[in-house]
């Protein structure tokens, strides 16, 4: 089935970072679909199976198999040497950066990563983004929209639910939290200095085919399948505003041409996108078994082990979506009955189970 477009100027050059990613990969993919030009940048790291990370790349080429429009480069966002030619040679219009160090327990076992990623990375990124404005002379007018990821982690332990956009984020409980509040604070410093029109999406637990291993869903998954027990943090009393990749893609594609208006000197934004109906976690493990029972038509029941909440780990995500509703006309709305019915699917299939 076609996508629907409309949203879309298939005129423009988008540049991807973290193309291979879970999401890099969605948007990727609805782009080509579209007829656009991607240019996608991954460092393929081995954070989670690489060989996911490559189907995916295959499947874009496959996207693009005729069309001649998806570029493919290998490197990391936090090397200059890499960033900076592919905007002096493909200029272009709308940047997606998607590239991270993911995961905040990670975070607390290898800091060093998310430093050079998360903050290096985006840095050279806002950078090249401000000298793309330096060309005189040139049909090329600089990046007309910065799309970044942001993360629900910035709303740390926030007892006020749901979470909004104006509320205090400046006590992160993870390492990972605080690279992704400085990412916000460092797009807002570059729009009001040198004009980037710069959007900011705070992603509320994404899941679906082809995610990534290291998630709870993912995860349990593997391990119910292959009779290990699955660990339960807070002994179950956890809620996740848990957020189906399509509606995630559907998010992202209607911001990509709407950069923010100049308010007060600066055209920065920041918007949830969540499901707006956070699930207990209970809920969320027996809807999964009930989906992967369907999908592999077996008796699945996970053997569970109840633990205290972990460190840098917070007991509930919930996220207000009016603002995102009020710009673009749409929220997100797949239900976890779906959404992991559709997982649970594409896992039996890809897996073999």
């Amino acid at each position: 089935m076609q996508p629907d477009c409309k949203y879309i100027d298939k005129t423009k050059t988008y540049l991807i970072t973290g193309a291979a990613g879970f999401i890099g990969y969605f948007l990727a993919k609805r782009l080509l679909e579209c007829g656009c030009r991607v240019i996608g940048i991954d460092n393929m790291n081995n954070y989670y199976d690489v060989a996911l990370k490559y189907t995916r790349l295959e499947e874009l080429k496959k996207t693009d198999s005729s069309n001649g429009k998806f570029i493919f480069i290998k490197g990391d966002i936090s090397d200059k040497e890499v960033i900076n030619p592919v905007f002096s040679e493909y200029k272009p219009n709308i940047v997606v950066n998607l590239a991270a160090q993911a995961g905040v327990r990670y975070s607390i076992e290898n800091p060093d990563a998310y430093i050079q990623s998360n903050t290096i990375g985006f840095l050279n990124i806002l950078e090249s983004c401000r000298h793309s404005y330096d060309a005189i002379n040139s049909d090329y007018k600089g990046v007309e929209h910065l799309v970044y990821a942001s993360s629900s982690s910035v709303y740390g332990a926030n007892k006020k639910v749901p979470f909004s956009e104006e509320d205090f984020v400046d006590n992160p409980v993870s390492l990972y939290a605080a690279t992704k509040k400085s990412n916000e604070l460092m797009a807002y410093t570059y729009s009001h200095l040198y004009k980037i029109p710069a959007t900011g999406l705070r992603f509320f637990t994404v899941y679906g085919p082809m995610g990534r291993p290291d998630m709870a869903y993912f995860s349990f998954s593997r391990k119910i399948m292959n009779g290990e027990p699955i660990k339960i943090f807070n002994h179950g009393d956890m809620y996740r505003d848990f957020t189906y990749i399509d509606d995630i893609v559907t998010g992202v594609e209607r911001l990509l041409c709407n950069p923010p208006d100049d308010e007060e000197g600066v055209r920065h934004k920041i918007y949830n996108i969540g499901n707006n109906k956070p699930e207990r976690l209970m809920h969320f493990i027996e809807t999964l078994e009930m989906a992967l029972s369907k999908a592999t038509g077996k008796s699945v029941v996970a053997e569970k082990v109840y633990l205290p909440m972990q460190m840098g780990d917070v007991p509930r995500t919930y996220a207000s979506t009016s603002r995102l509703e009020r710009a673009i006309g749409f929220k997100p709305g797949t239900g976890i009955e779906d959404g992991l019915m559709r997982f649970a699917n594409w896992f039996k299939e890809y897996y073999r189970y």
